[in-house]
């Protein structure tokens, strides 16, 4: 069987130091830090106090309100970078594509924490009647996002997600090059995104001693080969 040869025809970036790929690819280069004073929830009391946040941001700018409302943060960041992708790849709106080949594999190490946090934090502290957004599993599974890229262009090959914590991206990206060289589809669109910034991601990290505290001086924070490591980043 001869392997067909993979190409990437198509790049998008939504990240903490850019929120499309000319912003990131400039500040990477520039070696910008991404690590600021987290502001997505009043962190005051936890031992970690910053995070790479994406900033100025405006998700309106690119999705409209009845899309978000079935969307995780998670999987708005996915509709974003996959967006710049497809256009950059010259697959948006195109026709002459068999859509049939067309896939997506996109990865996440723990999908719609947000939803989850807030829905079981609402039951929690109400009278215990268990009234639950309807959109509440749509939007907290890790495969949602596949699903809504696949279906915001048409694209029917296989889609899925993969989950393998920290290595989940690469993963995925793995999977769509094996995928196009066996000849299982002609294209992929492939990635991963997170939001995981919460009361409970920061909390649960913090009770792992995996993140960095070093609070007033973020952006010196990761320092993976230094002697006084102190988590990561």
């Amino acid at each position: 069987m001869e392997l067909k040869r993979v190409v990437i025809t198509g790049i998008g970036a939504l990240t903490p130091i850019g929120n499309n790929l000319q912003a990131y690819w400039k500040n990477l280069v520039m070696g910008v830090s991404g690590a600021a004073p987290i502001t997505h929830f009043d962190a005051t009391e936890f031992k970690t106090q910053f995070a790479c946040e994406v900033k100025n941001f405006d998700v309106t700018e690119h999705l409209d309100r009845r899309e978000l409302q079935r969307m995780d943060p998670f999987t708005q960041y996915a509709m974003v970078a996959s967006l710049e992708a497809v256009k950059d790849a010259g697959l948006y709106e195109n026709e002459n594509i068999d859509k049939d080949r067309v896939g997506v594999i996109w990865a996440s190490g723990i999908g719609g924490i947000n939803i989850f946090q807030e829905q079981i934090s609402e039951f929690a502290t109400g009278e215990g009647t268990p009234r639950f957004n309807p959109f509440f599993i749509p939007k907290m599974i890790v495969d949602i996002a596949a699903g809504q890229i696949s279906m915001r262009h048409g694209f029917r090959g296989p889609n899925f997600a993969v989950v393998s914590a920290c290595a989940s991206s690469t993963n995925a990206m793995i999977d769509a090059f094996n995928y196009i060289r066996l000849g299982m589809a002609d294209a992929f669109v492939t990635g991963g995104s997170e939001a995981a910034i919460t009361v409970g991601g920061i909390g649960g990290f913090n009770a792992m001693k995996a993140l960095s505290t070093l609070n007033e001086s973020p952006e010196t924070a990761s320092r993976p080969f230094d002697s006084t490591r102190d988590g990561f980043v």
